[in-house]
């Protein structure tokens, strides 16, 4: 169907110099639902979902009213007007995927844009730009295109900074377990204040929004899964399996056994291992970012083989690995990872980490067409949908740019640093037998001992310097903490120049805006004489300068 105009082309309009395209886009687009009014309509068929005879539903007897909260009056910005939603819905352009979701008022379903189901009427579609936003309004998800399955949210997305630093968490399992006073302590801010906030930005309440989360997880795992359901609600962050039966219901009037797709087993397959889906959009240079990580992999703890990327894992008191790799049929959406069952209770924010280190929340058609406008046009056309290698921990970021950037086997300094501080862990695989160190851990170190391992004087007091800051809480090195204040707070420590900090910023808050102009082997690619010329090149690339030096250095002689 011919469009008015170009969808990238919408994505990447009217920006200021600090504000990306995906933020001018979204930007008030959270406070509610919006009906598209255009009396045209694309097609005469309404929009159908599965086979009601394949549901079993719970009897309406038993059902609480169905009724949709009332949503606050939202201001679109032109460049994601309903229209423009309205055409990627009728395209099913996997470029908007997981950027708004349309619930449809006769059948009471959100779906995503790429749903295979027949279109509806124009006159029938309401746009949310969350899942929860279109669930507090009383619609439930699509069974045919699952927007549980949706990629993210991009880190420097549309909304203010408090509220995306909350949602983060809170779809990483923050309120798990834990209340909304907690969560607004360690983010500085009263519970109350939290919540208003969340209510302006995102049209949900944090608790909404981590109820959203809680059972967009779980029908995931029971459609993907043979788990049993008990496990799948205490995996999905439920504090008890009646808790989890009733909602479910409450909310999708369907048992939770009704969204099965498999016969249900008791326990994972033989090897331990529970096979879930990364989506992610659309151009991914996935032969690019497998060679980025096999060349910065801790030795014993990371990698990658055969276009597999492998890891062990410890998070929140639980240990095993997983495993990451393209589907062989459809490599086209999303990826397939593999998961130790002894990680199922920590699976949320398991995938949320997984999901920063792999950057799947990327909008990449944006990010090429600016950077191409940029000057860049040739570098982005060798390497379509090129990613930025993220981290999986905050600490291990900072180890391994400590380390020299490269920690690989050749140098052997890295081994020994992970066969000294590195707890070992039997994960069956030959070469992952060890844990990376942790902060806590390397804190007691003493500068001495890592300087019998061969790591520099200076680099070691670094090393212990940071692992003591980030164990007494002094530094923070989790995605949504503030880049600048965190790059401020590493220099303060000494031994960092701003070389470094970018690289450890870049790496552990995943920031695509981080950019060590200060890199003489970047000035030489980009042949600018001085870091100051760099900086003022590098203008252009805002807010995306991180995927512009990475981008450059892909040029040099060293890859």
């Amino acid at each position: 169907m011919p469009h008015e105009e170009s969808p990238c082309s919408m994505m990447v309009a009217d920006r200021t110099e600090h504000t990306c395209p995906g933020a001018a886009m979204l930007a008030g687009f959270g406070r509610g639902i919006v009906t598209v009014q255009d009396p045209g309509r694309i097609d005469e068929r309404a929009i159908r979902g599965p086979d009601p005879a394949s549901r079993a539903r719970v009897p309406a007897s038993r059902l609480p009213p169905m009724t949709a909260a009332p949503a606050p009056t939202a201001t679109l910005p032109p460049t994601l007007s309903p229209a423009v939603c309205s055409r990627a819905l009728d395209a099913r352009d996997a470029r908007f995927d997981g950027l708004f979701f349309v619930g449809i008022t006769t059948t009471r379903i959100y779906c995503r844009p790429v749903c295979p189901a027949r279109v509806s009427y124009h006159e029938r579609r309401r746009f949310f730009d969350t899942a929860a936003s279109a669930e507090r309004a009383g619609f439930r998800p699509c069974l045919r295109c699952r927007p549980e399955l949706a990629p993210g949210r991009a880190v420097i997305d549309a909304v203010p900074n408090l509220a995306r630093v909350a949602a983060q968490r809170i779809a990483a399992g923050a309120l798990n377990g834990r209340d909304v006073a907690e969560l607004a302590g360690e983010l500085g801010v009263s519970d109350r204040h939290l919540r208003r906030v969340l209510e302006r930005e995102l049209g949900v309440s944090p608790l909404e929004l981590a109820q959203t989360h809680r059972l967009l997880l779980a029908k995931r795992l029971l459609a993907d899964t043979t788990l049993p359901v008990t496990r799948i609600a205490y995996a999905s962050g439920f504090q008890s399996l009646r808790r989890f039966n009733s909602v479910f219901r409450e909310r999708y009037r369907l048992r939770p056994s009704a969204v099965r797709r498999q016969p249900v087993g008791s326990e994972p397959a033989a090897d331990d291992l529970v096979r879930l889906t990364l989506a992610y959009r659309a151009p991914f240079a996935w032969d690019v970012l497998i060679r980025l990580l096999a060349r910065g992999a801790m030795p014993d703890v990371e990698t990658v083989a055969g276009g597999r990327y492998a890891r062990t894992v410890r998070l929140e008191g639980r240990s095993g690995i997983v495993l990451v790799e393209r589907p062989p049929d459809d490599p086209r959406t999303h990826l397939l990872v593999h998961v130790s069952s002894s990680l199922l209770p920590v699976l949320m924010p398991l995938l949320a980490r997984l999901r920063q280190l792999l950057d799947l929340d990327a909008e990449p058609t944006a990010v090429d067409a600016h950077l191409a406008r940029g000057g860049l046009g040739p570098q982005v056309a060798r390497r379509p949908g090129l990613r930025m290698p993220g981290a999986f921990d905050g600490f291990e970021a900072a180890l391994r740019v400590l380390l020299g950037g490269r920690p690989d086997a050749a140098t052997g300094l890295a081994r020994r640093v992970v066969q000294a501080y590195g707890e070992p862990f039997d994960s069956g695989l030959a070469h992952l037998t060890r844990l990376a160190p942790e902060a806590g851990r390397m804190a007691c170190a003493g500068v001495g001992e890592l300087a019998d391992l061969g790591v520099p004087a200076r680099r070691a007091g670094t090393i212990v310097a940071v692992a003591r800051a980030l164990a007494a809480g002094a530094v923070w090195l989790e995605p949504g903490s503030d880049a600048r204040a965190a790059r401020r707070a590493l220099r303060s420590l000494g031994g960092l120049d701003e070389r470094l900090a970018a690289a450890v910023v870049s790496q552990a808050l995943h920031w695509p805006d981080a950019f060590p102009a200060s890199d003489r082997a970047l000035q030489l690619v980009a042949h600018a004489s001085s870091a100051r010329e760099l900086l003022a090149r590098a203008e252009a690339w805002r807010p995306w300068r991180g995927y512009a030096a990475l981008h450059l250095r892909l040029e040099g002689p060293e890859f």
